[in-house]
């Protein structure tokens, strides 16, 4: 009697089918490893990305490796900043999609796991995750950067009252210090020797803005977690996307210089940005603000674009900025402007040709922003059409949420062997696949925006 085997499970067509419409790149990695470990896939997703040949390229690269050389200088010595850089050179990956938020919130905890996973994987000493800090700090109730989700109960981390919460933004609500008495009140012997001691350490430490207290923490739980160091989180955020943007506007030359002063250029850029507004795929476009977000008074607000001024909206006696180069160059070295998202993936990612992990929403908008480029883009000019011939391999990816454990941070942390938290669970992930982790792309089947993207292409065939 022949033995009859079944065929290699693969993932749901249909679900590809809608994903290739706008993030093919992200169907072909899913492709390549669904039956595989998921620690595999996080491997790949690190893997190298070709460099920047382009003049706009080129530079923008550069700008982004000085950058965030400033940043490894806070947290690194000379030689280990260099060997950082030249991995990063290779294998330039960002983990983004991250919110200000403290590890112990699980998705943020295992989007920074699966970032772990492909550092180590690929024997990378460092490795980035982008945080945003526009956010407030509560974002609906007891919800946001100001809150600890402890499993069973939130707490006040920074011991701020709620009405100040919502009203704060976490990249300028500061100066802060953690709230001792509520921390205590939730631990036990297992969570100090977890997490719980690690936050309590810092108790008397007063911390510039929310956004950095967040950060050092973070730094601290994976370093306690991870006490061998094989591979160290370097978080960057809104602030380290404005100081690359402020090299960009040094010179009136410079691409982004151009695409935003130059007025036939702008308009040219903004009959793009209106077009995939008003496209099939529109719906993941962040549509908050003109170009740059304002900040007055420790909170982030939106700005339009008007008689040649960023302007807040219906308040004339709020921000006012000249739309010129050196106005919102300074404005952005001063910290009274921070870019937009589209901005903000130029000069991280899609100009200098850097693979970007995010969301659901991400993969979508991140396409359309580099669409957004393309069309832009002036061929007559020389750079700019061997930049368009560039930007034909988008460098996009998905990473948030393919783990995706159902529990507390602070119950999958329960019975982990203190120290080596994140090496046990390396060995977990090794074992379990892409497939399983992601529970066949349940997430993407329900996912409004894209289950609609679904439903008018079938109405459509």
């Amino acid at each position: 009697m022949t033995a009859v085997f079944d065929p290699a499970p693969k993932p749901p067509a249909e679900i590809l089918a809608v994903l290739s419409l706008l993030c093919p790149e992200v169907v072909r990695d899913i492709e390549q490893n669904w039956d595989a470990p998921v620690s595999d896939y996080a491997r790949h997703l690190w893997r190298p990305v070709a460099r920047p040949a382009s003049g706009p390229a080129i530079a923008a690269r550069s700008i982004l490796r000085e950058v965030l050389h400033q940043r490894l200088g806070v947290i690194m010595q000379p030689d280990a900043i260099g060997k950082a850089l030249d991995e990063f050179e290779h294998r330039p990956v960002i983990q983004s999609g991250l919110h200000c938020l403290l590890l112990m919130d699980r998705i943020t905890f295992d989007a920074v796991l699966l970032a772990w996973l492909g550092a180590v994987e690929n024997g990378l000493s460092a490795f980035f995750g982008f945080v945003g800090t526009t956010m407030t700090m509560e974002t609906i109730g007891r919800e946001g950067p100001g809150w600890l989700d402890v499993g069973d109960d939130k707490v006040n981390l920074f011991g701020m009252g709620r009405h100040k919460l919502c009203r704060k933004s976490a990249c300028v609500a500061g100066p802060v210090s953690l709230n001792k008495r509520a921390l205590e009140a939730v631990g036990d012997e297992t969570d100090a020797s977890r997490w719980l001691g690690t936050l309590l350490a810092s108790h008397d430490k007063v911390f510039g803005t929310a956004a950095d207290a967040l950060t050092a923490l973070n730094e601290d739980l994976v370093a306690k977690w991870d006490c061998s160091g094989m591979a160290l989180p370097v978080f960057i955020d809104d602030r380290l996307a404005a100081a690359a943007m402020a090299r960009h506007l040094e010179h009136d030359g410079s691409l982004l210089s151009r695409l935003l002063i130059e007025p036939a250029r702008r308009q040219r850029l903004e009959r793009a940005l209106q077009e995939a507004a008003s496209g099939p795929f529109g719906r993941f476009l962040p549509n908050s603000t003109a170009y740059f977000w304002g900040i007055r008074e420790e909170r982030v607000r939106k700005l339009v674009l008007e008689d040649g001024h960023l302007i807040e909206p219906d308040r004339p006696h709020g921000l006012s900025i000249p739309f010129e180069r050196l106005h919102l160059r300074r404005a952005l070295l001063d910290g009274v402007l921070l870019p937009n998202l589209f901005l903000m993936f130029l000069v991280l990612a899609i100009l200098p040709r850097v693979r970007v992990v995010g969301g659901l929403r991400q993969i979508g908008y991140v396409a359309i922003f580099h669409s957004i480029l393309l069309a832009a883009l002036d061929e007559n000019e020389p750079e700019e059409r061997d930049l368009a011939a560039e930007l034909q391999v988008r460098e996009n990816a998905w990473g948030m949420r393919v783990i995706d454990e159902r529990i507390s941070v602070r119950e999958q942390l329960a019975g982990l062997p203190e120290g080596a938290l994140f090496p046990h669970l390396l060995r977990q992930y090794r074992s379990r696949t892409f497939a399983e982790t992601t529970d066949d792309l349940k997430l993407v089947r329900e996912n409004a925006r894209w289950r609609k993207i679904g439903r008018a292409l079938i109405k459509a065939t």
